[in-house]
């Protein structure tokens, strides 16, 4: 049995830990990072706003991390192998479950990932916790003055009103709540729908 798991949101959020947790728990589990797809920053359009357009969809090589999520949908045996994940030695890897995350705060914003997804989940935070959150961040190209308010943030509502208008069955998860309550609550509901398949 082949199951994707989509965690999305807002920048901070704590999608990347929430992953890493996950990962570690969840058998014969690979993840796909959003942020592994980011074009080079002199690829990076300078927007109306006078920032660089980081948080839109276009920074992102999309048709490569589709590729490379359809990759694991044809075999996704050859893929955790391919990335050192090791598999269980249950049983025959062919016929065991095999479990993908897609990490990343543009998931849902990308029309061919939508039908990809077994469940979808959202982390968010209020604009105040978001803002520290990113303030204590460190990038590889860091914020320029004025960023969050100016760039971030904007971009975060807009894409986050296109994804709630496509549709898409998507659970939202409180980042506010401690780490392990967040990780609880999502491990527990896979462990229900992964039951509910077999």
């Amino acid at each position: 049995m082949k199951y994707i798991i989509g965690i999305g949101g807002v920048t901070n959020g704590g999608k990347t830990t929430l992953t890493n947790k996950l990962i570690k728990t969840l058998p014969n589990c690979c993840v796909v990072h959003q942020d592994d797809f980011f074009k080079k920053p002199d690829q990076i359009e300078v927007g109306e706003d006078g920032f660089r357009q980081w948080d839109v969809i276009t920074s992102m090589d999309m048709e490569s991390m589709t590729n490379t999520v359809k990759g694991w949908i044809e075999n996704p045996v050859k893929f955790a192998r391919s990335h050192g994940v090791p598999l269980s030695s249950v049983a025959d890897p062919d016929k065991q479950s095999h479990i993908l995350i897609v990490e990343g705060f543009l998931l849902y914003n990308y029309p061919p990932l939508l039908d990809v997804f077994d469940k979808s989940y959202y982390i968010t935070i209020p604009y105040a916790e978001c803002k520290r959150r990113r303030s204590t961040r460190q990038y590889t190209v860091p914020d320029p003055p004025g960023v969050f308010d100016g760039h971030v943030w904007p971009m975060y509502l807009k894409h986050r009103r296109e994804m709630e208008s496509s549709g898409l069955n998507i659970q939202c998860l409180d980042g506010l709540k401690s780490k392990d309550e967040i990780y609880n609550q999502a491990y527990e509901d896979i462990q229900n729908n992964l039951l509910n398949r077999l």
